[in-house]
């Protein structure tokens, strides 16, 4: 297959990927969001209180609002993302269009209104930023205030979304407000989950005078690998081995019970560890290129 042909499959299946994603999130957004009159952050929520106030369509307006950031934006995106980004836009406005008719009033229970809401939205832009993508709005406004204030740009997304859910408090009440501060939290935790999957590990670090037969007993009866770090004690001044490994879930207790049964001292930090690639976890999702020299 030429480099084209495979060109062209890749960006295929990218776009179909994108155009799922995209109908997902804008079938969440009509059914239960604009339904019930709720918002979402970043641009959606700006373009969502334009629709509730003017009455402006919202598949249109949305596009209309993120070309001038994109065209703007452009040279910070990069030409791969920068395309993503513009297809991503183009059909969120055109399944948003689509899919205006379906919509399901729950004034009796806003909660679930906003839950199933934040989620559906959650698990399409989870697809779209899963294959690269992305919506515009929010990321390029973050984009900006990191190039021209120096924020990090998750401090630029918290600002937009803060700022857009105060507009969205005076004008619709606080009711309303806090309603879509539980679509948008349950929106960002389905994005991770849909990027990261469910699969979820631990990671330990464990100081001990018996760090060999830790990791001895670690490799022999759990079957994971170990590693040994130096470090100093800073209360004893004493030169001290850490040794740090990655297990499942439910590899956690069985962990804890051996580092016990070897030094009942022992001090051991527990970390969540979301994505964990090579031997004994999950494979790397990328080939690698030929022609390519390590090193």
């Amino acid at each position: 297959m030429s480099i084209w042909k495979k060109r062209i499959k890749k960006w295929s299946y990218e776009v179909t990927g994108i155009a799922i994603g995209a109908f997902i999130f804008a079938f969440g957004l009509n059914y239960f969001i604009i339904a019930n009159r709720l918002a979402e952050g970043g641009l959606t929520g700006v373009v969502l209180i334009l629709h509730y106030l003017f009455h402006w369509p919202v598949g249109p307006t949305y596009l209309a609002l993120n070309l001038p950031l994109f065209i703007a934006g452009w040279r910070f995106l990069g030409r791969d993302f920068a395309w993503k980004t513009l297809v991503g836009t183009a059909l969120v406005s055109l399944a948003i269009e689509l899919t205006k008719h379906f919509q399901a009033p729950m004034a009796e229970d806003l909660f679930l209104a906003a839950l199933y809401g934040g989620g559906a939205v959650g698990i399409g832009l989870g697809i779209i930023f899963y294959l690269g993508g992305s919506t515009g709005g929010a990321d390029i406004l973050a984009r900006f205030i990191n190039q021209y204030w120096g924020w990090p740009v998750g401090r630029g997304l918290l600002l937009v979304d803060t700022i857009v859910i105060v507009a969205v408090g005076i004008f619709f009440g606080l009711t309303v407000a806090l309603y879509t501060l539980v679509a948008v939290f349950v929106a960002t935790r389905v994005i991770d989950f849909v990027q990261e999957g469910a699969y979820s590990a631990k990671a330990a670090m464990i100081i001990s005078d018996k760090r060999s037969e830790i990791a001895e007993a670690v490799v022999d009866k759990l079957g994971r690998g170990a590693t040994l770090f130096s470090g100093r004690g800073a209360y004893t001044d004493q030169d001290k081995e850490v040794l740090y490994c990655v297990v499942s879930r439910n590899e956690l207790v069985r962990l804890k019970a051996l580092v016990y049964e070897c030094d009942p001292k022992a001090f051991m930090i527990i970390n969540d560890v979301h994505e964990v690639f090579g031997e004994g976890f999950r494979r790397w999702p990328y080939k690698k290129k030929k022609g390519v020299v390590d090193g």
